[in-house]
């Protein structure tokens, strides 16, 4: 697979990152040229997991984005849909309780968890609203959900400048990192297909979630959105 639509085949979608699992976390902070560790210190800032809160951290592959919740005195469960995904994050964290989940369909009751999140994971789900929907259903009341996803970058000279990084310089990049350079292919034209902020933030309201609002991270070309449960 390596074109990029709104149609993802869920089981394609994780063996593609079964492939890159051993190697994942090395080649984001190459390819974003150290700034995945700066985005995921903003995630952790948004979500604000506090001691015995309950965080559901969503797309969580190896669990690299789950250390700061847990850090922070929150009972953190790392969810993903990719099984090779979950053995690395498994042998490295082996204490967290990993779980293998579809975002479309949450193995968890209603109204569990304090926060919801979900970091680069919510482009490659198959139905963004119903995942929305699902993660509004497992999380209580007066609760919210953080997303921090690729987005559209806001000043137009650096959006063609990174769009042609997109699509010219990462996959080369990542021929010489990677495990799987294939799969960089598609997550760079997953980005490029990907709905700019007002959208994502329409799709959030849709799926029932209240007090929407978002934040451009380096330029736009990462957003942070946020919403709440009533």
């Amino acid at each position: 697979m390596t074109r990029a639509t709104l149609e993802k085949q869920p089981h394609e979608v994780a063996s593609m990152f079964d492939d890159v699992a051993e190697r994942y976390d090395l080649t984001n902070d190459v390819l974003s040229l150290g700034q995945a560790r700066l985005w995921r210190k903003e995630v952790a800032k948004a979500v604000d997991a506090r001691p015995a809160q309950k965080v559901l951290d969503l797309a969580a592959g190896t669990a690299t984005s789950s250390q700061p919740f847990a850090r922070a005195g929150a009972y953190v469960v790392p969810c993903d849909f990719s099984l090779g995904m979950l053995q690395v994050g498994k042998a490295r964290h082996p204490w967290m309780p990993f779980t293998a989940g579809d975002a479309t369909k949450l193995p968890f009751k209603d109204d569990t968890f304090d926060a919801v999140t979900i970091s680069f994971g919510l482009r490659n789900v198959n139905e963004t609203v119903q995942a929305l929907r699902e993660m509004y259903r497992v999380t209580k009341p007066g609760g919210r959900v953080v997303i921090c996803e690729f987005s559209h970058a806001t000043w137009a000279p650096f959006r063609t400048v990174y769009e042609e990084y997109l699509m010219r310089a990462l996959p080369p990049v990542a021929r010489a990192v990677s495990s799987n350079p294939d799969a960089y292919v598609y997550l760079a034209e997953s980005i490029r297909s990907w709905p700019d902020q007002p959208s994502l933030a329409a799709l959030l309201q849709e799926a029932g979630w209240s007090k929407v609002a978002w934040r451009n991270l380096t330029g736009g070309v990462v957003a942070l959105h946020r919403g709440f449960k009533a």
